[in-house]
């Protein structure tokens, strides 16, 4: 995880793509909704089943870049964040309470 946030942040820095976390924000719905619009394409709005193509890889791609550069802005070390959220989830699977409970 490290590397990739290293590989971001090199990427960003050598073509001058720093910006605010508020438009990192914006930016990372951004890419959501075009993951979401080619995934609904991909299964005609529902109506089949979905296939991978390589406009979902790529928009895959640009979400994850989106994401790491949101977490390089705040210099949050994505590794111990994805620990402390399966430990999370872990507890609550383990009282019985459902993976997505709207109570954090």
């Amino acid at each position: 995880m490290k590397h990739i946030q290293e590989k971001v942040k090199i990427f960003c820095n050598q073509n001058k793509l720093n910006a605010s976390v508020e438009s990192r924000a914006l930016d990372i719905m951004s890419e959501v909704g075009e993951l979401s619009k080619e995934i609904l394409l991909s299964s005609d709005y529902g109506n089949k089943k979905i296939e991978l193509n390589d406009k979902i890889r790529l928009e895959l791609g640009d979400v994850l870049f989106s994401f790491v550069a949101m977490a390089n802005s705040f210099d949050v070390d994505l590794y111990k964040c994805l620990n402390q959220v399966l430990e999370k989830y872990q507890e609550r699977i383990n009282k019985g309470l459902f993976l997505w409970s709207i109570n954090d």
